[in-house]
């Protein structure tokens, strides 16, 4: 949003001042959250620094005069029927020069008719994957070029300039715009990092386009309202990132080939440029799922794409599929376990992600699994039958993200007949076509667990255990032996993308399809099986396991991509193996081990797993992908995944569990305690700063004075040890108060419950006097008992609603907490759902943001435009946010407060308090 905001401030100054804004910046050692595959906590804070300086003149980001003309003719955001996004449409002649086929001027590489990996009949399919013990200049260009060109290929699938703007329906990841300009964007910071690059391309566009998004919830949905560059302008930077790719390619030291090949390893400053190709692999296929969920009319198929698999043009019946005729029955088929060794060799020659090396023997028991992945025309089955209304097929979090998005059927089914006739078509990358009900079905882990269920409860498991699905040790028992991590380990070219590209992965007794060998998925017994039987053990589609994404024994971070995978060792990814048939690179090997949260989609698939053992899964936190959050604040891992019982309250960093931050807030909420042992919260002396006292007692006295519309119930947010909530149930007939800190919980319950409290007054040093926490006067024990505590997080304020634990609210105070918050805005966000109208929010805050609490990233203010060089300041911010949230300013002043430190030191605060009424 800062963005948001500095965008629409430098194209407005740019009007008024001149055509092009100048920007400098340091790139810092941070890639996407987005790929992962994934990518996006939520944008997360950066990392260490690259290069110290950049001598060169920055490059001028272009802001025409276009540009500024369609940002000052829209209406202000929340006051016109369009929607924030559309701000960027129509600046220029981008719509018609992206409307229908590509023309030449689009390819800022090679074209796909002259890039390696083209066939005889124009078709670009993706190169094996490279040996690095024997690169050349002329190799690494090679794929290079089919990694680039292949991933604008993706992008000439986009009809017009409308979805390269327009965010995705579930509003978890960025709108393509970012996509098309992140992947060149890395390359340049990475080559950066790595030394290979002494300067940006564009640092105004290796800022904005650098980080991705890995949404921890289903129901946060507050980017991608910001003014992006054009579609013309990003490709004029694709063009100069390519121009510069190529040249370090061709002449940069470490890769001079004059007496042979070269090694590249992951000590080599070329590890960086082949990070690159295969961080552009991944969002190769993970945007080809956004263009999945486009609609049809705003995407086309691109002309040199793969064809997708003949079985694509069969009409088949759109409702009541037949076993046997229109989808094979799957048998379960009995396995015999065995050790698993995980891991892939430090020296092994292509590129690996940080999560790939290390190592971990899986004993794996005797289990059964079906013959191939679970078909659309078994999943119509439990569509038909009320899967999606059973909530006792679901589990909590999967059935939440259900009734959240409303779903009914898979995403990729489209309704083809009357409500309640289950008639479905299905929807591919680009087109509509009739329901290959014989093709694996595309659905998140939740759908695939609630399905486990089902045909549990339906039919009943072979096993003493319900159907569940595969784990990733499992997963390796079932591959075709030719290929699997023993063989590769052995010969290289055992791992297949080492040796075939797309043009000839589906042939011979092993082939698949991956590899961009087909432009589709394809029907499950197509391929021959493996030799337990298995069909498509990779390729077609991924498999979701219930591993949580893990680190390997020995698992170190790579300095270039430092943050690729520990943040998402965090119990809320799910593990998913095999590839699909989009899957290209590293993404295709063996050792590839790849993740998504259990609500996104991806061309991801299961098959039914039973046995009478416990699953050989290796999971980070009790449970499994339901009450993640409770799970995962309970307990942290260490690098081999076991799980360690963390002291001290739900984050061991939490400086707010302290003893000492327990006695500090018990005295800034209860001043009048310490009276009967004679200890006075400020020492006396002249010009005692008195006024600064009974501060909560004051915050929650305003709300009052502002005159809410009505006074059944308050909220408290970050109530801390519970001081506003007791003034506050004063006035109002219920009172909420609820905090991250349990330790503050535990202390404003026994508060309310009238229990002797006794804390710690620091006197000197380590001196200190232990006094008793009494009330202010009028605290009855009838006010006490109208106020409830519990724990809870103001980032979640729509998840605690539809959880139950919040209702909504005629008075709500949040007294020094915004600039404590991990993520402001989506606190923000929720308050728009839990405010009556007529209702107010006192919110105080000093603005004293700390990259401690919150990354930089999510100010909402106290840094300067990166465009205009102007100050964004947090008032101004907060002003604006809270006004597009329909909430009206009526009051502001300043409010000191006073914290004791010791008897002779005292924190003396001066918070801005502002209060707003929610419009009718």
């Amino acid at each position: 949003l800062h963005l948001t905001r500095a965008l629409r401030s430098s194209a407005r100054s740019v009007a008024r001042k001149r055509p092009f804004a100048q920007s400098s910046t340091t790139v810092s050692n941070v890639g996407c959250r987005s790929c992962g595959i994934p990518a996006f906590t939520i944008v997360r804070s950066k990392a260490t620094a690259a290069a110290a300086s950049i001598d060169d003149p920055v490059v001028d980001v272009d802001r025409n005069e276009g540009h500024a003309a369609a940002l000052d003719s829209r209406s202000p955001l929340g006051k016109s029927h369009e929607e924030a996004w559309m701000i960027n449409l129509g600046r220029g002649n981008d719509n018609a020069w992206l409307t229908g086929p590509r023309n030449d001027d689009w390819w800022t590489g090679l074209k796909p008719s002259q890039c390696p990996g083209v066939d005889d009949n124009g078709v670009l399919r993706s190169l094996p994957l490279p040996n690095l013990s024997a690169v050349t200049r002329q190799s690494a260009k090679e794929y290079f070029d089919n990694s680039w060109t292949l991933y604008e290929m993706l992008f000439a699938g986009l009809n017009g300039e409308e979805y390269f703007y327009r965010p995705p329906v579930h509003g978890l990841r960025h709108p393509q715009i970012f996509y098309y300009g992140h992947t060149p964007c890395l390359y340049v910071n990475k080559l950066r990092v790595a030394g290979v690059l002494p300067k940006p391309v564009n640092a105004y566009f290796e800022s904005i386009f650098e980080v991705g998004v890995d949404e921890m919830l289903w129901d946060d949905m507050h980017k991608n309202d910001m003014v992006w560059p054009t579609v013309s302008e990003v490709t004029e930077y694709r063009r100069r990132v390519y121009e510069r790719v190529v040249d370090a390619i061709m002449s940069h030291p470490s890769l001079d080939d004059s007496n042979g090949p070269v090694t590249v390893n992951q000590d080599h400053p070329m590890w960086a440029l082949f990070m690159g190709f295969e961080h552009e692999r991944i969002h190769f296929e993970t945007s080809s799922v956004l263009f999945r969920e486009a609609p049809q009319h705003l995407v086309q198929t691109p002309t040199n794409w793969a064809p997708m698999h003949p079985s694509a043009s069969k009409k088949t019946p759109t409702s009541q599929p037949r076993e046997g005729k229109d989808f094979p029955s799957n048998r379960m088929i009995p396995v015999f376990g065995g050790d698993v060794d995980l891991g892939k060799p430090a020296d092994f020659p292509s590129y690996g992600w940080d999560n790939e090396y290390g190592e971990r023997n899986v004993p794996v028991p005797n289990f059964q699994a079906s013959e191939h992945m679970i078909t659309n025309g078994e999943y119509w089955q439990f569509v038909k039958e009320g899967g999606y209304r059973n909530k006792e097929y679901w589990c909590g979090d999967g059935w939440a993200w259900r009734t959240h998005r409303n779903l009914k059927w898979p995403f990729f089914w489209e309704a083809a007949g009357p409500a309640g006739s289950h008639e479905y078509n299905l929807r591919t990358i680009f087109k509509t076509i009739s329901m290959p009900w014989d093709w694996p079905v595309d659905v998140t882990y939740y759908e695939a667990k609630a399905f486990c269920r089902w045909k549990t409860e339906k039919e009943g498991s072979p096993t003493s255990k319900p159907f569940r699905v595969l784990t990733e040790a499992e997963h390796h028992v079932i591959r075709h032996q030719e290929h699997n991590l023993e063989a590769a380990r052995e010969v290289v070219e055992a791992d297949r993308v080492m040796s075939r590209g797309g043009d000839e992965f589906a042939e011979g007794r092993t082939g698949s399809n991956m590899n961009m060998a087909y432009g589709s998925q394809n029907p499950v017994d197509t391929f021959a099986p493996s030799q337990t039987g298995h069909r498509d053990t990779t390729g077609n589609a991924w498999e979701w396991t219930e591993d949580h994404f893990n680190p390997l024994k020995g698992f170190e971070v790579h300095h270039v991509y430092d943050d690729f995978s520990s943040p998402c060792f965090d119990g809320k990814h799910s593990m998913i193996v095999g590839g699909s048939f989009i899957s290209t690179g590293d993404e295709a090997s063996v050792f590839a081990r790849f993740h998504f949260r259990p609500h996104f989609l991806q061309h991801s698939g299961f098959r039914l797993v039973a046995s009478d053992d416990d699953a050989p899964a290796t999971h980070l936190y009790p449970g499994n992908f339901d009450g993640q959050v409770a799970a995962r604040d309970a307990a942290k891992t260490d690098n081999e995944g076991e799980p360690k019982e963390e002291m001290g309250g739900s984050d061991g960093g939490n400086v707010y569990e302290t003893d000492e931050s327990l006695n500090m807030y018990l005295g800034l909420h209860y001043p009048s305690s310490g009276s009967d042992e004679g200890v006075s919260p400020i020492i006396s002396h002249s010009s005692a700063p008195s006024h600064g006292l009974r501060f909560p007692q004051r915050v929650a006295q305003l709300l009052v004075d502002m005159k809410p519309e009505a006074t059944k119930s308050a909220l408290d947010i970050g109530c801390a040890v519970g001081g506003a909530s007791f003034e506050l149930a004063k006035t109002f007939d219920t009172v909420d108060g609820f905090d991250f800190s349990q330790s503050f919980v535990d202390a404003a319950n026994r508060m309310k419950a009238g229990n002797e409290t006794k804390f710690r007054v620091p006197v000197e040093a380590d001196i200190f006097e232990e006094v008793r926490a009494i009330h202010d006067d009028g605290v009855t024990e009838e006010i006490r008992n109208k106020v409830n505590f519990f724990q809870g997080d103001a980032v979640q304020l729509g998840q605690m609603q539809n959880e139950g634990r919040l209702r909504t609210y005629d008075g709500v105070v949040m007294s020094n907490l915004l600039c404590r918050l991990p993520d402001p805005l989506t606190c923000l966000n929720g308050l728009m759902r839990i405010v009556n109208k007529g209702g107010v929010v006192v919110m105080v805050t000093p603005f004293s943001w700390l990259e401690e609490f919150t990354p930089r990233s999510k100010w909402l203010g106290g840094f300067y435009d990166p465009v205009s060089k102007e100050p964004i300041r947090s008032k101004d911010a907060l002003h604006e946010i809270m006004e597009e949230r329909d909430f009206q300013k009526i009051h502001e002043e300043e409010i000191p407060l006073v914290i004791r430190e010791h008897q002779r030191k005292y924190q003396y605060i001066v918070s801005e308090a502002t209060c707003w009424r929610k419009k009718d």
